[in-house]
């Protein structure tokens, strides 16, 4: 029996329509990116089917404070939206258990605890209950970086309870302006050293850092970016993600050629660097700015290997569903413009499969066929 691609493909030159147009399966199921496919089995088809990412990698199903969305709700969300895999953060800094916030920003003056609550509660949640067709990461996000001494003590904890289960670690921060007001502040150069011990660790087990560090802000747009050149420099071999490429809301009006060419020149330095594009903020105020997003469609497509999707979502008590749906598009939204390559690498997780050497594979983009005097599709 011919598979649904093969199939289609005998009549794409009568229609005009894509290879795969056409499809019955909105979202492909898990076992869609099982390695080893047939070459034309579930081909993706971004003529009809979503141009959502099928990864997650940036999803933090604990909040900095009160109670969280429970965590089988959460895959869930996953499930209808048809993402198939995700990163579980939790949140290494936590607000006093006495705090009536879910939010640090609501409580200025209030301290963040790094804490190893949040990643036992994740662990824990995912052993009661594996969910059904995602397939999960735990992260480690305890580490205070400030504090290099406590993280080798962190992660021996986390091997005694939960072996072999966490595979990432991150989100971490180097410097976050956001948190300044709540006891925060950037890690000094002369600690960065100082995490030789755990970063070896991590190099020898393939496990990657995922680091929040702000390039700056308004008033200088870079004047954290020589901490992330430190640690770059003196772990070259780490596999280093970094959060949001430098950006934040202390940053949203950086011109986007200077943007692009600083992340082009730290990519072409630094080859074991990924960058992270979650979080709405990128969206609002660089990718869908008219005169902005071609110009990051361009650097998506020329960087396709280096770039990890996600929504940075934060489940805390007060979101839902139709939340998570909005951030998953919102974040998403620039990948419905990049080429079929850049959407197969990031969308579709060939990124994610390589970095965590899983045995999965990212489906092909179905073709196109063009007829003449017919318009393609997409």
């Amino acid at each position: 029996m011919k598979t649904r691609c093969a199939g289609l493909l005998a009549t794409a030159a009568i229609t005009g329509l894509s290879a795969c147009s056409g499809s019955t399966a909105r979202h492909l199921g898990l076992d869609a990116f099982q390695a080893g496919q047939p070459p034309l089995a579930a081909c993706y088809d971004r003529a009809t089917q979503p141009q959502t990412a099928i990864v997650d990698t940036h999803l933090h199903f604990r909040p900095f404070g009160g109670p969280a969305v429970p965590f089988d709700e959460v895959m869930g969300y996953l499930r209808k939206t048809g993402v198939r895999f995700v990163n579980v953060y939790g949140i290494g800094q936590m607000l006093p258990v006495d705090s009536p916030c879910t939010y640090y920003l609501d409580c200025p003056g209030t301290p963040v605890i790094p804490t190893l609550k949040n990643d036992f509660a994740n662990a824990t949640s995912f052993l009661a209950n594996p969910p059904d067709g995602i397939h999960v990461t735990l992260s480690m996000t305890f580490p205070d970086l400030g504090r290099p001494e406590t993280v080798l003590a962190g992660i021996e904890v986390l091997d005694t309870e939960y072996p072999g289960m966490f595979r990432w670690m991150g989100e971490v921060n180097l410097v976050k302006q956001a948190l300044f007001p709540n006891g925060h502040e950037e890690v000094p150069f002369g600690v960065i050293a100082e995490w030789a011990p755990f970063m070896a660790v991590l190099r020898e087990r393939g496990i990657p850092i995922a680091i929040h560090s702000d390039l700056g802000s308004e008033e200088q747009p870079t004047r954290y970016l020589p901490l992330m050149q430190a640690v770059l420099d003196r772990y070259p071999d780490n596999r280093i993600v970094w959060m949001h490429m430098g950006l934040s809301r202390e940053l949203t009006t950086f011109p986007a050629t200077d943007h692009i060419a600083l992340m082009s020149s730290m990519l072409d330095r630094h080859p074991n660097l990924m960058l992270d594009i979650t979080w709405r903020v990128i969206d609002d105020a660089y990718f869908s700015r008219e005169d902005y997003q071609p110009l990051y469609v361009d650097f998506l497509n020329e960087y396709s290997e280096r770039i990890l999707p996600g929504t940075d979502f934060l489940a805390s008590s007060d979101k839902d569903f139709e939340v998570y749906r909005s951030e998953l598009e919102v974040t998403s939204r620039i990948l419905a413009f990049v080429d079929d390559e850049a959407f197969r690498n990031i969308a579709l997780g060939g990124n994610y499969f390589r970095l965590l050497g899983l045995d999965y594979e990212a489906p092909r983009v179905c073709p196109t066929v063009r007829v003449t005097g017919v318009s393609p599709l997409r």
